[in-house]
């Protein structure tokens, strides 16, 4: 199948090309935060039996008033599908950590809301976490590096947020 590209679309100029500083920067970006995400999920879930999946949503639920959330805004806040959102609920309400209620504003949205069961769990997770953190993160990095790691952070969220 052959893509017709009109000359004045994106994909009609030329990429703009990584140079080999930008490209080995990219990478070791890239690789280092999947080997620490991957890190921080083993060591968690090994600990605690939470997968770092399931312990970013007791983490949202439990900064929120009522320490309850709306589905679909849960869904936004993890960079969840709705459908796998519903299936991780699924499974920590099966642990009693997560019951799913009406929503009383509309009596149409469904909400999420964190169990005393959940958060104990959650307050059992996060010593574990945080170590994890740290020991695999921050502990690696100087002050003025986790400066650094802090203003391209929040660089990067205004940009991806705006979009």
């Amino acid at each position: 199948m052959t893509m017709q590209v009109s000359p004045t679309s994106p994909a009609a100029a030329a990429p703009r090309w990584l140079d080999a500083d930008e490209q080995r920067a990219w990478r070791a970006w890239l690789y280092s935060s999947q080997l620490l995400m991957d890190r921080l999920d083993r060591e968690l879930t090994h600990s605690t039996g939470i997968s770092h999946a399931y312990y970013e949503i007791l983490v949202a639920l439990s900064e929120t008033p009522g320490r309850m959330m709306r589905m679909s805004e849960l869904a936004d806040r993890c960079l969840s599908s709705r459908s796998r959102l519903s299936h991780a609920v699924s499974r920590l309400e099966e642990r009693g950590w997560v019951r799913r209620q009406v929503c009383e504003e509309d009596g149409r949205g469904q909400l999420a809301v964190l169990t005393d069961d959940g958060f104990a769990a959650l307050e059992a997770a996060a010593p574990v976490h945080v170590e994890s953190v740290r020991a695999h993160l921050f502990d690696q990095l100087t002050t003025e590096q986790v400066e650094q790691m802090r203003v391209l952070g929040e660089t990067l969220l205004r940009h991806l947020n705006e979009a």
